[in-house]
């Protein structure tokens, strides 16, 4: 059996399917075999082995007998353990719901098994998602596929490593304040944020209501578009985006942010993609967006309020069963007032006007996805350069507080590695309900460039 998840499309391996080149078993084979080959990495808390060579069987025989469920037949697919799946346990990466068992499927999760998805198993995440590392204290520490001693980021942190050891086809992730972001550049892999309600969260245990989104994360832009199309159920039979035409592309770079406070590395790598799209004729405009120095500090308040009053409850009768780490977080938010709750909204309001204005003039805004690349297992605090070092917390929100404050939707792509190999993204912003524009982008970026294709 050939290798056919690290070198193919979704699209490509539904094609190979139809045809009868390959069949649902060896994509289920090959996907459990990678998992297993990749247990160290603690990626996934519960794998579904029987389960899903079974339903391999099942889907062959339906696709051989006439039977085509959709895009989705057959491909092995993974998904963070804080969405209800009706079978087995959703932990939401805790201990207090090691045994829980949800009633019923998640909106999302139902309509990718509709179009034909075999779920192989779910991703380890940072407890209750409430956290930046899946240094998960009850199900492993999860660790970067690049290096071994470094985080894969979180809380999507095991679907992020499922998708860059290309142990599934796609893996589901939650992004709150970067969730999928994260983990999609420090372990290079591409992943979205939609915009804010474009994909629903029913069954899947909150963070922050308000900020709360789930979207897909792939090794590459067109199946990630895919999965997306599928999620929000707009069409599971959505024509693809063609990659944009960079000679009539406004690209938005934010004056005095963008380029500003980076790793040598990162910002070198965001230079050079620059430069890559000004040569195909794209444009790229300054752009002034006001109210980033405080959009970090009010993502914080809303991002500490909500969770801690999700668990406000269980944090009273039974703390001494979380980790340390988010019980922290969860009783500082206690302590912080209603007052600075409805001003950090109230600033929100204001921020989402001025990113609308921002959009004006320009398709995409870019920035970095964060400013280092991916962080010591344990470190909280990251160098920057000239011995300068940042907060790994308010770092990692330095540039996806953007989307998560103001709604829009957020892409993260592979943009390179720096000098320790370690991957770099790019954050594509585009503005609200046109996710179309990032995906284009994003693919036309992918024609040109390879690092979409390099893995760990």
């Amino acid at each position: 059996m050939g290798e056919y998840l690290g070198t193919n499309t979704i699209r490509q391996l539904g094609m190979l399917l139809r045809v009868g080149e390959i069949t649902v078993q060896d994509l289920i084979s090959e996907s459990l075999s990678s998992i297993r080959q990749g247990e160290d990495l603690k990626a996934f808390i519960n794998v579904f082995d029987q389960e899903a060579t079974n339903a391999a069987v099942a889907y062959q025989s339906l696709l051989v007998n006439g039977y085509d469920l959709g895009p989705l037949h057959g491909m092995p697919i993974a998904i963070k353990d804080n969405i209800d799946y009706a079978y087995g346990s959703t932990t939401y990466g805790s201990s207090i719901f090691r045994d829980h068992k949800a009633a019923e499927d998640a909106t999302v999760l139902k309509r990718l098994k509709a179009a034909g998805a075999i779920i192989v198993g779910k991703t380890n995440l940072h407890e209750f998602a409430w956290g930046g590392t899946t240094s998960n204290p009850h199900y492993g520490v999860a660790r970067n596929p690049w290096d071994k001693e470094r985080i894969p980021a979180g809380s999507s942190g095991g679907s992020g490593i499922a998708v860059a050891k290309r142990m599934v086809c796609s893996a589901l992730g939650t992004d709150t304040g970067g969730s999928i972001r994260l983990p999609s550049a420090m372990d290079g892999v591409c992943g979205i944020r939609p915009t804010l309600g474009d994909t629903s969260i029913d069954g899947i245990f909150p963070v922050a209501w308000s900020m709360d989104t789930v979207g897909p994360l792939c090794s590459n832009a067109e199946d990630v578009e895919l999965m997306f199309s599928i999620m929000s159920g707009r069409s599971e039979t959505l024509t693809p985006t063609a990659p944009a035409d960079l000679s009539r592309l406004r690209i938005g770079i934010i004056e005095d942010y963008s380029l500003e406070g980076l790793q040598p590395d990162v910002r070198n790598a965001f230079k050079t993609m620059l430069g890559l799209c000004e040569s195909k004729g794209a444009t790229i405009v300054p752009v002034r967006l006001q109210g980033l120095d405080e959009v970090v500090d009010a993502q914080l308040v809303v991002d500490a309020v909500e969770p801690s009053a999700v668990h406000y409850r269980l944090i009273k009768e039974r703390a001494d069963d979380y980790g340390k780490d988010v019980l922290s977080r969860l009783l500082a938010g206690c302590a912080i007032t209603g007052v600075e709750y409805v001003q950090a909204q109230r600033f929100r309001e204001h921020f989402r006007k001025l990113v609308a204005e921002m959009f004006k003039t320009v398709d995409v805004v870019l920035t970095p996805t964060l400013p280092f690349t991916a962080p010591r297992i344990g470190s909280t605090a990251v160098e920057i350069e000239n011995g300068k070092s940042v907060s790994a917390l308010s770092g990692n929100m330095r540039y996806t507080a953007i989307p998560s404050m103001s709604g829009i939707p957020a892409m993260s792509v592979p943009i390179g590695r720096d000098a320790e190999g370690l991957p770099i993204g790019m954050q594509i912003m585009a503005p609200t309900h046109r996710e179309d524009l990032a995906f284009s982008f994003a693919k036309a970026y992918q024609g040109i460039t390879e690092f979409h294709l390099e893995r760990p």
